[in-house]
């Protein structure tokens, strides 16, 4: 499933977050501001956030791309040159570029955040008193938001473009990877399905979430200073009164008992989503198998196997909906979180509406990020489903041996295969 795309994954990965990691504690260690050498200095403390998409061209904005780059291409270079791979280039280049996207996407976000506060505020104003703000002044305002909004637009569309043909190159990997070794993996029950379908889906259910994972970390990057800095706007919170860096707090430990929360009451789903896979294939492969031989698939044979389907949609039927009161109830609690602790904050008036804005848009970013797997769980059960099947291939080219549910249906097939 790596071994064909990645070089050496294990060690692969390794290298890749402690580099990541070491690039980003020097960037928040003395590389934000080595730009300043070069004549693309950090932005200065006191002054306001730029608006619009003119940030992106700022000079701490074009220093970051260089720094960025520049981390990429001394990786790509040393396992270029340490263990050069067939698929190297999209493995790492095109990693480095969907994550450089989803970097972008995520301060498109800011930058929309940073446009809320003085647009709402010039919103209240307009307000209260009549005339006081002139539409000329509003319409300006929106412009803003026009071309932050067709930055984002074009950011996801040529994006999309690009994972999916990197989606479709690791899916190449894999089926080349497994057809050279055919001959060896045939005797898996459902070894065709494995290779045809469950490579395309093991690669683009790896691929969103993996994403997903970087927009939540880089999401975390983004904001929680946002976050840090407005929780100077509120007094107290509800029934734990007034506490430093409040709104993190906040954040943190409601994402904390959502996660707790649906990880316990969905325990049970990855295991079933897998067996789900093993008894649908079975039943599958033993009416191909009757198409052309009389002998097979016959009417005791097919009924045993289709119970077997039927009891295990069953079951999942039943876990899926107490999995999904909780789901759905925590996801109704979340929607009014934010404006639920902000209410003696609001009611002491110390608030305008755009800071209101600002911090419901940064709590629910960092609230988003921190419940990463709350919101990933039902992806994850797919991806563990998908990964245990794949892992029968592992198992039999490693030597290992095979899951239990597969070493059962082999032996049921050779049983089959038996004369009379």
């Amino acid at each position: 499933m790596f071994v064909s795309f990645f070089p050496k994954p294990k060690l692969f990965f390794i290298s890749a977050v402690a580099w990541a990691l070491f690039g980003i504690l020097l960037w928040f260690f003395g590389g934000r501001d080595l730009g300043a050498v070069f004549g693309l200095p950090p932005a200065p403390a006191d002054q306001p956030p730029i608006l619009g998409v003119a940030v992106f061209i700022s000079p701490p904005f074009l220093w970051f791309y260089i720094y960025f780059w520049a981390f990429v291409l001394a990786f790509y270079f040393f396992w270029l040159l340490y263990a050069p791979h067939r698929w190297q280039n999209w493995s790492i280049l095109g990693s480095a570029l969907i994550l450089f996207s989803t970097y972008i996407s995520v301060e498109i976000y800011v930058a929309v955040n940073n446009w809320r506060g003085p647009f709402f505020d010039l919103f209240q104003k307009a307000l209260t008193p009549p005339h006081s703000v002139t539409a000329a002044e509003l319409y300006s305002m929106f412009w803003y938001y026009v071309w932050i909004g067709t930055m984002f637009v074009t950011n996801f569309v040529v994006t999309r473009f690009f994972v999916s043909h990197y989606i479709f190159r690791w899916r190449t990997a894999m089926n080349d990877f497994y057809m050279t070794q055919w001959p060896r993996l045939r005797q898996i029950e459902g070894a065709s399905q494995r290779v045809q379908e469950d490579t395309m889906r093991f690669s683009s259910t790896m691929e969103g979430l993996g994403v997903a994972f970087a927009d939540a970390i880089l999401t975390l990057i983004a904001f929680l200073p946002v976050l840090a800095k407005l929780s100077g706007h509120i007094t107290e919170l509800p029934f734990v009164g007034a506490i430093p860096y409040s709104l993190v707090v906040a954040s943190l430990v409601w994402a904390v008992f959502g996660t707790g929360l649906l990880a316990i009451v969905g325990i049970k789903l990855p295991g079933l989503e897998f067996r789900n896979q093993r008894v649908e294939a079975a039943y599958r492969k033993e009416l191909v198998y009757g198409e052309d031989d009389p002998n097979r698939a016959q009417p005791p044979t097919t009924r045993e196997l289709f119970e077997n389907v039927r009891e295990n949609y069953f079951r999942l039927y039943f876990h899926y909906a107490y999995f999904n009161v909780f789901r759905s109830g925590f996801g109704q609690a979340d929607a009014i979180f934010s404006s639920l602790i902000l209410i003696p904050t609001i009611a002491a008036g110390k608030i305008t509406l755009g800071i209101w804005q600002q911090i419901s848009t940064a709590f629910n970013q960092v609230s988003s990020s921190f419940q990463y797997l709350v919101n990933a769980w039902p992806t994850i059960v797919e991806l563990l489903s998908i990964y245990k099947r794949l892992r029968a291939f592992e198992a039999t080219l490693d030597g290992q041996e095979l899951p239990e549910i597969d070493r059962r249906y082999l032996a049921r097939g050779a049983s089959s295969d038996a004369p009379a």
